[in-house]
């Protein structure tokens, strides 16, 4: 059997590099960083650790252990957590990740709500994009993620995870307000700007579709900044809704791209039931994204 200090302490050093800086984060001595370390190469049998100039890094089986280390005792984490809720929804923590277009849109609104009806509870969200998300949700960092997922992509690796489908969002031709043309083909000798490496991908797709390849010159993937170079007249982009819904620049157009859009899934971890904490936040995401302006009926 692992011992679960040991399993926190090789952790704590993949996260920050080194025994001392583990050792500060931990508030160990570092000999006893050290020390833990040892014993666990001595519990698995495997060298978890070598020298690396004055310090140390981790070996390969060391990689691998520290990475299911770190979702194991995440899960413990969130077992605490549940446990503490287990009574009802008068305490307890929820955590949610999301990215950055739904913590500007629907996300806000469903913690209100939340909150409104769940005083006790502390919930608490961070930004972050769909595998980022899932790597926080998997090592039970927060209780719900929200991805979005693109209709051409590959499906995503969602082992041990479940998922609901809370929203269609649809795509957008955007232009500067002075430019004609409302569809991609009329664009497609004006320079473009893309977003994140997703987007650009499905940009590239939706614009393959129209049968060219778009002339990328400027890339960012903060969706005000897009429509600020768009406004500009420095090219044209396609945002999804949500960013739309969060910003949009009274200086561009915008066009709806009938045949495409993206997924957004709201995702947690294990079987069910949920504890009463994430049941309570998944029903307000569902019943905010589901509702005007959100869903496009």
């Amino acid at each position: 059997m692992l011992d679960v200090t040991r399993l926190r302490v090789l952790v704590a050093v993949a996260r920050h590099g080194s025994v001392t800086a583990a050792a500060q984060a931990l508030h160990y001595a570092q000999p006893s960083v050290s020390h833990h370390l040892s014993r666990l190469e001595a519990e698995t049998g495997s060298r978890l650790t070598q020298r690396a100039g004055r310090g140390i890094r981790l070996t390969d089986a060391g990689r691998m252990l520290a990475e299911r280390a770190e979702e194991i005792l995440g899960r413990l984490d969130a077992a605490e957590a549940e446990l503490a809720a287990h009574t009802g929804l008068r305490s307890g923590r929820v955590r949610l990740a999301a990215f950055p277009s739904a913590l500007g849109t629907f996300v806000p609104v469903a913690a209100a709500g939340f909150v409104a009806a769940h005083p006790g509870v502390d919930l608490r969200f961070s930004e972050a994009e769909p595998p980022e998300a899932v790597r926080l949700l998997r090592s039970g960092e927060v209780e719900v993620a929200l991805t979005f997922v693109y209709p051409d992509e590959p499906a995503p690796d969602l082992d041990g995870l479940r998922h609901e489908l809370i929203l269609e969002e649809p795509l957008h031709l955007v232009t500067p307000a002075g430019w004609d043309g409302s569809t991609l083909a009329e664009h497609r000798d004006r320079p473009w700007i893309s977003g994140c490496e997703r987007c650009r991908g499905e940009l590239l797709r939706v614009c393959a579709a129209a049968g060219f390849q778009p002339d990328i010159r400027f890339t960012t993937d903060d969706y005000v900044a897009v429509q600020a170079l768009v406004a500009a007249g420095l090219g044209v982009t396609v945002l999804p809704g949500l960013a739309l819904a969060a910003h949009h620049n009274a200086d561009v157009r915008t066009f709806p791209l009938p045949t495409t859009g993206r997924h957004v899934y709201a995702a947690v971890y294990g079987d069910t039931p949920d504890p009463p904490g994430t049941s309570a936040l998944l029903r307000q995401l569902r019943t905010v994204a589901g509702s005007p302006p959100y869903r496009r009926d």
